[in-house]
């Protein structure tokens, strides 16, 4: 599996076990629902700016977007 997929496959699995929407994430992040929508199915991956605020909107710290077979 591609790097972007995983990555998005994770930030998924944590917004779901926050019981967040993709709108509620993205608002918390300052983008757009399609943003959240498309790192998630690893379309794209975000910028390094958006990386940090996504580890604060999800109360993880960075390393763990990438821990891809960390438990929640």
């Amino acid at each position: 599996m591609q790097l972007k997929k995983q990555f998005g496959k994770r930030v998924q699995q944590l917004r779901f076990a926050r019981k967040m929407t993709q709108e509620q994430l993205a608002e918390r992040v300052g983008i757009t629902i399609e943003s959240i929508s498309n790192i998630e199915r690893g379309i794209y991956g975000p910028s390094f700016d958006t990386l940090e605020k996504l580890a604060i909107a999800l109360r993880v710290p960075v390393q763990s977007l990438f821990a891809f077979d960390e438990p929640l």
